[in-house]
C-alpha cells in the first residue's frame, strides 16, 4: 500500500458515492482520483487500467458538463435503455475487450491483458452510461466491480480491490436510489 494508492482510494471513494448520490460533485472529485490511480495502475503493470484512467478524465468533463445542462439546458433525467440495444452494447464491448486484450498480450508486459482488457471496456460503456444518466450503468459496474476486486488483489493492491469490492455494494445502493428516482419522475 503506497501513498498514491491511499490518496486514489479515497478519491475515488468518495467521487463513486457521489455518483451513487445523484451529485454533480461526482466528475471533479473523479478526476483527482483518475490522475492518481492512472500513476498507481503504471506502477503495476496494469497498462488498460492506466488507458481508463485517461478516458475518466475526458469523460468526467463531458460528463459534468452533461449533467448540468441536460439536452435542453435543463437537468438530464434518468432514463432506461432499451434491452436489445443494452445487450448490442455488451456484446460490442466484449469484442473491443478482446482486441485490446491480443494488443496488450503481443505489444507489452501486462500483467493480465484480457481480464484487464474487460474491465476497460466494461468501464468504459459503465461510464458513458453513466454520462448519459441511463439506470443500466449499475448493472455494468457490479460487473466491472466483480472483476476488478480478484484483480487488483493478486496484483498487491489491497486497498483497492477492498475499495471495489465496497464499490461493488454501492453500485446496489445506486441501483437502488436511481430506481427509486426514476419511478418518482
Amino acid at each position: 500500500m503506497t501513498p498514491s494508492e491511499i490518496a486514489a482510494c479515497l478519491a475515488y471513494a468518495l467521487s463513486v458515492w457521489l455518483a451513487a448520490r445523484n451529485s454533480v460533485h461526482t466528475w471533479w472529485i473523479g478526476i483527482i482520483g483518475s490522475v492518481l490511480y492512472g500513476w498507481v495502475f503504471w506502477s503495476v503493470q496494469l497498462y488498460a487500467d492506466v488507458t481508463l484512467q485517461i478516458f475518466f478524465i475526458i469523460t468526467s468533463i463531458t460528463g459534468w458538463l452533461h449533467w448540468l445542462k441536460g439536452h435542453h439546458g435543463d437537468v438530464l433525467p434518468i432514463r432506461r435503455t432499451h434491452t436489445g440495444h443494452f445487450f448490442m452494447l455488451l456484446a460490442c464491448a466484449a469484442v473491443v475487450a478482446v482486441g485490446y486484450g491480443l494488443l496488450l498480450h503481443t505489444f507489452t508486459n501486462a500483467w493480465a491483458p484480457w481480464l484487464d482488457s474487460l474491465i476497460l471496456t466494461f468501464s468504459v460503456l459503465a461510464q458513458f452510461m453513466l454520462m448519459g444518466r441511463r439506470i443500466e450503468n449499475w448493472y455494468v459496474w457490479l460487473a466491472v466491480n466483480t472483476l476488478a476486486v480478484p484483480l487488483y488483489a493478486t496484483r498487491g493492491l489491497s486497498l483497492t480491490a477492498g475499495l471495489y469490492l465496497v464499490f461493488w455494494f454501492n453500485a446496489w445502493h445506486g441501483l437502488y436510489q436511481w430506481r427509486r428516482e426514476l419511478r418518482a419522475q
